[in-house]
């Protein structure tokens, strides 16, 4: 019996185009098992998810970095990048990549110094604005406790040497990416896997007893670790063969889908 559901956001609970249908809010809202988000965005980029879906279950956010009650933001778990790495890591992608788009979160604020393209991407995604510094990213986080640096890349081979150059850093941190344009960077300790098993533990669960939607690389380790892994049609073949089952695409409502008639099957 499923007794816990852990849900990505981009890309399997939200549609192309960032948003919740009413399908999906009434199907998540009808559910009797408890529903956790679990995704790569801060919690004020999730907030309003949260609400209109009613959840009252501790969330995830920043790839497991950070779990919080959501209905007073309280920090059940965190997991900050090192301040010796953050600021290593963006003065590398300062000096050496000035045409990737960079902006870096801590518990309640998203940050960058340029609004670029890919800010104003990003802000028509989350309906979220970022706080301009005049300084350096760099120079802030000399001072700040980050929980994210996310840098959107628009050519290829900059994204793939971006990666190397960062890999060889050799950092005590995960470097994701997020579809073809994010890179998204966070502690080491932060896998949604990690916030899913403290979640377990809280509440008495065995994993064998939750089940998890997710569409994307970085929803590998949580689709591993959960009972009943359900992939979105719309995610890649090597994602989809994690999968126990593939629904329906995330702008067929496919989340609704397989609360409503695959969960049933378990």
């Amino acid at each position: 019996m499923i007794k816990h559901i852990f849900s990505d956001m981009d890309g399997t609970l939200l549609n192309s185009r960032g948003e919740l249908s009413a399908t999906t809010i009434a199907a998540v809202k009808q559910s009797p098992v408890p529903v956790t988000l679990v995704s790569a965005r801060a919690p004020l980029e999730m907030a309003q998810a949260i609400g209109q879906l009613g959840l009252t279950a501790p969330q995830i956010a920043f790839n497991g970095g950070l779990i919080f009650q959501p209905h007073d933001g309280q920090a059940l778990l965190k997991q900050a990048l090192p301040k010796a790495a953050s600021v290593a890591l963006l003065t590398t992608i300062e000096r050496d990549f000035p045409s990737v788009s960079v902006s870096v979160y801590d518990q309640t604020t998203w940050y960058t110094q340029h609004v670029d393209a890919g800010i104003l991407h990003e802000q028509v995604l989350t309906h979220q604005s970022p706080v301009v510094m005049r300084t350096s990213l760099a120079t802030l986080a000399q001072t700040q406790q980050l929980l994210k640096i996310m840098l959107i890349v628009g050519d290829t081979t900059v994204m793939v040497n971006l990666q190397h150059a960062l890999t060889q850093l050799k950092l005590p941190v995960s470097i994701k990416q997020s579809g073809q344009e994010y890179l998204e960077i966070t502690s080491e300790r932060a896998q949604k896997s990690r916030g899913i098993a403290a979640i377990l533990e809280q509440r008495k669960i065995q994993a064998s007893e939750t089940a998890a939607f997710g569409d994307g690389h970085n929803d590998l380790p949580m689709l591993q670790v959960v009972g009943l892994p359900i992939v979105m049609g719309n995610a890649a073949l090597e994602i989809q063969a994690a999968g126990r089952y593939v629904t329906k695409t995330n702008d067929e409502n496919g989340v609704a889908y397989g609360l409503t008639h695959l969960l049933t099957r378990d």
